[in-house]
């Protein structure tokens, strides 16, 4: 069903609360924002299924408490954008979350399964892609794009119950419940201006100084596209940054020499500069940090290496992903210092780091029986 007015979603919402479990999904676009502009929300309880259109429904709030109802457990497909959007559209926090695509990845399916290969392997079900590259913010919509984003919750309910069950039979539903508890976290979706440059393509390249910039300069970017709702890049690129910091102009006439600084406007070249010279006063004791990787010895290299067998090994007989037990850099921080490892806790401990840990103290090796790798 397609619900375009408050009484229609209303009536729905409270249809849908006497469900233990909904399958969320959005539309959304945001090529031409800072926030993502939320243009459809689909809805499966049971056997109904909605798609709403927060459009031209003003009120969205039975759709917020819905969402926001912690009896209620939410089952998306791949959720991260999705929370992002429902947070900053809605400002509601979906909790509980079950991801499907998350639960694939212990099930012996790989780590990032799409929603249709996921559908296929469950439903035997073949999904169209031809509404892929839908504007979404458009109306009316037709019904080939309702019947479209109404099939991206049509089958999560019954893959969510054979999931689960799966994951009981094989008694890793605590294992799953902590890592589905970390993506509800509100702090993975907001974040603070003064951590963008984190995120700055290139910052390798500078120094603790330029990186003192760099906080200042990525902020102002954040905090302008933000306030005007435009895309990032809009207000500066990434390489105008990173060249900013590295020649620190002082005044509007050296800002102007650095190529691509012509589409900033006058008085956000000031505020620019502005932000230049507020890193470049930062006190020496008080510049970010550069954290490089220190590149292991040839001889750390080659104990990795086998670790990263023994890995694959574990990932290929308990049908968890690999990457989701661990990563190369979480195979060094074990040898390097197991306390922050993840693999000295939990779950990941008892299917890897016991064996690890073994591998390590000279207990257990490796064979090749029958052309594959075998623990001895």
């Amino acid at each position: 069903m397609y619900l375009s007015t408050k009484s229609e979603l209303e009536s729905f919402c409270e249809l849908a609360s006497a469900a233990k479990v909904i399958a969320v999904d959005t539309e959304f676009l945001r090529e031409r924002t800072y926030f993502p502009k939320l243009c459809l929300v689909q809805v499966a309880a049971g056997e109904h299924i909605a798609a709403i259109d927060p459009i031209l429904i003003e009120d969205l709030s039975p759709l917020a408490a819905l969402l926001a109802d912690p009896t209620l457990t939410k089952v998306f497909h791949a959720c991260g954008q999705d929370l992002e959007v429902l947070l900053d559209g809605m400002g509601v926090s979906c909790a509980p979350v079950f991801d499907t695509q998350l639960a694939a990845a212990f099930l012996g399916l790989r780590q990032q399964i799409s929603y249709a290969s996921l559908v296929e392997a469950y439903c035997g079900v073949r999904l169209p892609k031809a509404e892929s590259l839908t504007d979404w913010s458009r109306r009316p919509l037709d019904p080939e794009q309702l019947t479209y984003a109404e099939d991206d919750v049509r089958y999560l309910p019954g893959i969510y119950e054979r999931m689960m069950a799966e994951l009981v039979e094989k008694d890793r539903l605590s294992w799953v419940v902590p890592e589905m508890e970390q993506l509800c976290d509100p702090a993975r979706v907001r974040r603070d201006p003064r951590e963008a440059y984190q995120r700055l393509r290139r910052a390798g390249s500078l120094t603790r100084r330029q990186l003192a910039i760099a906080r200042e300069v990525c902020a102002w970017r954040e905090e302008t596209a933000a306030r005007r709702d435009l895309p990032r890049k809009w207000v500066a690129s990434d390489e105008v940054i990173v060249e900013v910091c590295k020649r620190t102009p002082g005044n509007l006439d050296r800002l102007r020499k650095i190529r691509g600084t012509d589409q900033i406007s006058e008085r956000d070249a000031r505020s620019l500069v502005e932000a230049v010279s507020r890193g470049a006063a930062c006190p020496a004791d008080q510049c970010p940090k550069i954290s490089r990787h220190t590149r292991p010895s040839a001889e750390t290299e080659s104990v990795i290496d086998l670790m990263y067998a023994v890995l694959r090994l574990v990932s290929e007989q308990s049908g968890v992903a690999t990457q989701l037990i661990a990563t190369r850099d979480d195979l060094l921080e074990f040898v390097q210092d197991r306390g922050r490892s993840p693999l000295s806790s939990g779950w990941r401990h008892e299917l890897a780091g016991k064996t690890l840990d073994r591998l390590l103290a000279g207990e257990v090796g490796l064979t090749v029986r029958d052309g594959r790798i075998e623990l001895l």
